[in-house]
C-alpha cells in the first residue's frame, strides 16, 4: 500500500464521520422511541384489563385512552421503520465512499443521494416523533375541575 493510497483512505474516513454521527443519532433516537413504546404497551396492557371491567362513562374513557395508546404505537412503530431504513442509507452512503474511493468509481450522486434519502427519512421520522408526543399531551391534561381554578391557594 503506498502512502498516497492511504493518505486517500484516511480522508475517506474523515469523510465518512459525518454520515456515522447521524447513524449514532439515529440509534439514540430508536432507544428513546423503544422506551416510549415499552411504556405505551404497558399502559395499553393496563387499559385491556380496564376494558372488560368497566362500564358506562368510565368504559367510555377507557375506550378512548385505548384508541389514543393505539394511534401512538402506530406513530411509534412508523418512526421506527423510517429511521431503520435511514439507518440502512447511512450505510450504503458510508460504503458508498469507500468503495468508490477503493474501486476509483464515480459514485458522487449515490454517494448524495443516499445520504439526503437518510436526512429525510430522519425529519419525517421525527415528525412522527412529534405527533406522538402531541397525542400523549393531549391525552393526559388534567381535567379543569380536578385543577379548582375558581379557588384562591
Amino acid at each position: 500500500m503506498n502512502p498516497a493510497h492511504t493518505g486517500v483512505i484516511a480522508q475517506t474516513i474523515q469523510l465518512a464521520l459525518a454520515p456515522v454521527f447521524v447513524l449514532v443519532a439515529i440509534g439514540n433516537i430508536m432507544n428513546i422511541l423503544t422506551t416510549r413504546l415499552g411504556r405505551i404497551v404497558d399502559r395499553s396492557r393496563t387499559l385491556q384489563g380496564k376494558h372488560a371491567e368497566t362500564t358506562g362513562r368510565d368504559h367510555d374513557v377507557v375506550v378512548i385512552e385505548l384508541r389514543y395508546v393505539d394511534r401512538r404505537i402506530h406513530l411509534i412503530g412508523r418512526a421506527l421503520l423510517l429511521l431503520v431504513l435511514s439507518g440502512l442509507a447511512i450505510g450504503v452512503t458510508v460504503g458508498s465512499l469507500f468503495i468508490g474511493e477503493m474501486a476509483s468509481l464515480e459514485l458522487r450522486n449515490l454517494t448524495g443521494v443516499t445520504f439526503f434519502v437518510a436526512i429525510a427519512l430522519l425529519m419525517v421520522a421525527l415528525v412522527y416523533l412529534l405527533l406522538e408526543t402531541r397525542i400523549a399531551a393531549s391525552s393526559l391534561r388534567l381535567p379543569q375541575e380536578l385543577l379548582e381554578l375558581e379557588r384562591d391557594i
